[in-house]
């Protein structure tokens, strides 16, 4: 039975608490377990997930031909046009989850930011119809020099509508995966087990609506034209909206708690300001502490809170905690006194982020099956049948087509089975999963690397040109790994006992995409620039052309580098699974009963409080 608690504020009106998180309806009055959340909730934020990706995958995937077919910007402008786009949108994740948390809540970040997005898509559609906003029309390909590259007030216009769908699809991104997490207690482990499912469920709609982006939209585009291919988008987000609105009767909501940083920021000043201060020996005497120390000598918090047990990491954080005793009953500022939990979340996240940085490589990889491959695939045979080509960045669908196959049944049959034999909720951890990914992902190099030697030996000893479909095992294998990876980070980081910053740990996974995509140009700059300094002075990716430059030697060193990332993430794995925190945690779970079991994804219910199957 899922735990609540009426508790009641200075009204006298009840509330309804659940792991000292609120929860109401939309008229902002406490929720009914009965009513509100569960999947049915779920599936309306599921709905507008299909549906936003599905509108900027269109744009994103075909801009670079608009930008220079229509706006006539020159190569490299219109490159760095789309990847500051894409890149935009990821780093803009981070606001959308500040403002949810903070001040705004899911819904209406959802609702607000949603609306810039389509006002943003009906913007580019009519420019891309009005031949006024538009430089007068001409073939780049056959009159390049003599075509007017879009300026002044048909530039301006062109970047306010790109960058104000870039601001809502950043903002709505992570809090349609919070909000549909959301929907369900964690304290109860039959919705517990619900949330796993959801985060599959979540992948699945993603991989739909790109999807249907990278076919049937794209496909409209390039038939229809660019107007009214954006003016398709607008219609796609606008249902989204729609879904997003259906659903309010049913929504579960957690108000915003104000500022998430302050907290944070109070812990780390309080502790530098009394860096000099000896913390206490019995950690009982740390402001804040409701802990009891248990038969085996482990601290764990009293069960009346949602308190988090004192750990003993980074104990230069516990000085915020340190009373001063001078006689007077004077209060301390917050600023200057901090209570134990506070300190213990601030831990949380520190913890977190080396989980976080190794899946950086993870998308540096993506990013290659998003260019070099495409160009890959360009330089073989893509003839299907007799009037039929496979277009090359059709190739980038390929994992999505195994996702939607492969998602379904990994829910339906692999996680009970595992849940049978490790008894955790999800199958598998969170933790296993990034790491399952991570060691598929480096055989999505190797496959790559021996392809591009193959394709490469054929074109120059034979001039044999090779199919198309010699690459698509190098895709179908990231496809797989992208599932386990990216579902797997988003779970681990919505788990987190941080109270009140779901959506925006939640963003935070959006930026390794973004910080992937820029190491990936700093990786192709720096091969250059050493290879060239060889004898030969040719690197490895400096011609056009694939059979002068040595493409395979990339993906093998992609591959050696994926697999120290591999290794890497092993050792921080291990290292968070069997930290204070975890052993903490799993204490407190045992302490407080079997409903809270199934709070943290990142262990099981061992009693040693670790995950015995993480390598």
């Amino acid at each position: 039975m899922e735990m609540e608690a009426r508790r009641h504020d200075n009204k006298g009106e009840s509330k309804c608490v659940i792991g000292e998180e609120i929860t109401v309806d939309w008229r902002g009055k406490p929720s009914n377990p009965n009513k509100h959340g569960g999947m049915r909730a779920a599936a309306f934020v599921l709905g507008l997930q299909a549906f936003e990706i599905m509108a900027i995958a269109a744009v994103g995937n075909n801009l670079i031909t608009y930008v220079i077919n229509e706006m006539h910007f020159p190569l490299s402008k219109a490159a760095n046009t789309v990847t500051n786009f894409v890149g935009t949108i990821f780093i803009l994740a981070l606001l959308g989850g500040y403002l949810s948390d903070s001040y705004l809540g899911c819904f209406w970040t959802m609702l607000i930011f949603g609306f810039v997005e389509l006002s943003g898509f009906i913007l580019l559609s009519v420019q891309a119809h009005l031949p006024q906003l538009k430089p007068p029309q001409c073939n780049m390909l056959t009159d390049g020099e003599n075509c007017v590259e879009a300026k002044g007030v048909k530039s301006f216009i062109f970047f306010v509508a790109l960058y104000l769908v870039a601001l809502g699809s950043g903002c709505v991104k992570p809090n349609m995966i919070a909000h549909g997490g959301d929907q369900f207690n964690q304290s109860n482990p039959k919705q517990s087990k619900k949330l796993s499912t959801y985060f599959n469920a979540a992948y699945f709609a993603f991989s739909m609506g790109e999807l249907f982006a990278l076919t049937l939209l794209v496909w409209i585009q390039t038939h229809s034209g660019m107007d009214v291919g954006f003016g398709v988008s607008a219609a796609v987000m606008a249902m989204g909206l729609i879904s997003l609105v259906s659903g309010s009767l049913y929504y579960r909501n957690k108000p915003p708690q104000g500022s998430i940083f302050t907290p944070i920021a109070q812990v780390f000043v309080a502790a530098i300001l009394k860096r000099k201060q000896t913390c206490p020996s019995n950690p009982q005497m740390l402001h804040g502490s409701q802990n009891s120390v248990l038969d085996n000598g482990i601290i764990a918090p009293s069960a009346d809170s949602g308190s988090l047990a004192h750990t003993q990491r980074f104990r230069f954080l516990d000085k915020a905690c340190i009373k001063i005793e001078d006689g007077t009953n004077i209060k301390e500022s917050p600023w200057r006194l901090c209570s134990v939990t506070q300190v213990e979340q601030v831990k949380i996240l520190i913890s977190a982020i080396p989980i976080f940085a190794c899946t950086i490589v993870f998308n540096t990889i993506l990013a290659q099956l998003q260019t070099f491959s495409v160009q890959q695939g360009g330089a073989m045979d893509t003839q299907l049948a007799k009037s039929f080509h496979i277009p090359p960045a059709s190739l980038q669908s390929i994992p999505y087509i195994i996702l939607i196959i492969v998602v379904p049944l990994y829910d339906t049959f692999f996680v009970p089975l595992a849940r049978k034999i490790t008894g955790h909720e999800s199958g598998i951890s969170p933790l296993q999963r990034i790491g399952a990914g991570l060691f598929f992902a480096t055989f999505s190099m190797v496959s790559a690397a021996i392809m591009e030697k193959k394709r490469r030996d054929a074109a120059v000893d034979s001039n044999k040109i090779l199919s198309i479909f010699w690459i698509t095992p190098q895709f179908l294998i990231f496809g797989l790994s992208e599932m386990l990876t990216a579902v797997g980070l988003i779970e681990f980081f919505y788990k987190q006992s941080l109270k009140g910053m779901q959506a925006f740990l939640t963003a935070i996974t959006y930026c390794s995409y973004s910080f992937g995509f820029y190491l990936s140009s700093l990786l192709v700059s720096l091969v250059n620039k050493i290879t060239s300094s060889s004898s030969s002075n040719r690197g490895w990716l400096s011609d056009n052309d694939l059979n002068k430059d040595r493409l395979d030697l990339f993906y093998w060193m992609l591959a050696v580098l994926s697999f120290l990332n591999f290794l890497s993430y092993l050792f921080w794995a291990r290292w968070y699974s069997y930290s204070p925190i975890s052993l903490a945690t799993t204490t407190q779970q045992e302490t407080l009963g079997d409903d809270h079991l199934n709070n943290y994804g990142f262990i099981n219910s061992s009693k040693h409080g670790v995950d015995e199957s993480m390598p």
